[in-house]
């Protein structure tokens, strides 16, 4: 398959005829460097949208069309915000990006409702039975997520190159909004990483004993590193147990462990501990937060380690505070 930047076509292997749409709109997100995760995402997006429309041609649809699929989201199938943005970002990359048409201005489309959600925190002491309900690597990634504020993606893609024992600390790459950013490495987690990464090293020397041992690196750095992919830095601290084909390239190599086996693990924990709150690994994130900010630490400090952009943001765990049981005496207990 190849792209045409002149009339932005895209055709097959042997050039003679143009792509399917759903092939012409992965192409075009892996030219924009565009996540494996966000691809799939959208290419269902724009599926669902053909198929709502009795499997027309986009081209043949238009600003209407889209304004009763994602009022059809919200009123019937009653979706989070959150997922209604994403069908509107599919389809107008698809409109944009693919087709190269615009879409007009659509101000009758019913939005879903976005409702503000206090974030579920747990305590110290929910936290510490929660780990000592897990072992192994999910029990590592769950802490290290709690220790350094993380969301889970940033964990489970983290390389070897980033973290750094003597300075205690690790380097996020491209978090949220393609930023980098520096965290804390907790010192108790030291010797259990340094012990991953001793697995990490083993496999990736058996991997280039068979022929593969090629990490996949992110935009153009595997054409200007070309040997780069093979050096034991770019792989990943969790690896996962078997190689697999990418489908991006076709290229063998060995990816990061899947995020799916952490939350399972956490789902068994908070089973096994009687923990009823609806626990996710980005309740480690919020947790985090929230316990620094109870220590003392300055919110300044907390929205560096988080990433946030503004600091508004990192000002919710603020009012989770405000809000507990020990910010208001009831009046009941006054009246006693």
């Amino acid at each position: 398959m190849s792209y045409h930047p002149r009339n932005g076509a895209v055709t097959d292997a042997e050039g003679k005829r143009p792509a399917r749409l759903l092939d012409q709109v992965r192409h075009k997100l892996r030219a924009k460097r565009y996540s494996l995760r966000t691809e799939r995402a959208y290419v269902g997006w724009v599926r669902r949208f053909i198929l709502a429309n009795d499997k027309r041609h986009p081209r043949e649809l238009g600003g209407p069309e889209v304004e009763a699929f994602l009022t059809t989201l919200a009123v019937r199938d009653k979706v989070a915000g959150s997922t209604q943005n994403q069908a509107l970002a599919a389809i107008l990359f698809l409109y944009r990006e693919v087709l190269q048409q615009a879409l007009p201005w659509m101000e009758d489309v019913i939005r879903a409702k976005r409702p503000a959600k206090v974030p579920v925190v747990l305590s110290q002491d929910e936290v510490r039975r929660l780990l000592a309900a897990m072992e192994g690597r999910t029990w590592l990634l769950a802490s290290l997520l709690y220790g350094t504020g993380m969301r889970l993606m940033e964990g489970v893609r983290l390389r070897i190159k980033d973290v750094d024992f003597a300075r205690n600390e690790i380097t996020v790459r491209e978090g949220k909004g393609a930023k980098d950013r520096r965290t804390v490495l907790p010192a108790s987690l030291v010797p259990h990483l340094r012990a991953e990464i001793e697995r990490s090293r083993t496999w990736h020397a058996q991997d280039v004993a068979d022929g593969f041992g090629e990490a996949w690196l992110p935009h153009a750095l595997a054409r200007k590193y070309p040997n780069a992919a093979r050096e034991l830095g770019w792989q990943y601290v969790f690896p996962a147990k078997r190689r697999s084909v990418d489908p991006r390239d076709g290229c063998e190599r060995r990816h990061h462990v899947d995020e799916a086996v952490l939350s399972r693990s956490l789902k068994a924990a908070c089973r096994l501990t009687g923990i009823v709150k609806p626990v996710s690994a980005h309740t480690l994130r919020h947790s985090f937060a929230t316990h620094l900010i109870e220590s003392g630490y300055d919110i300044r400090t907390v929205q560096e380690l988080l990433g946030h952009k503004d600091v508004t943001t990192t000002q919710i765990y603020v009012h989770v505070l405000n809000r507990g049981g020990s910010g208001v005496l009831s009046p009941l207990d006054r009246a006693r």
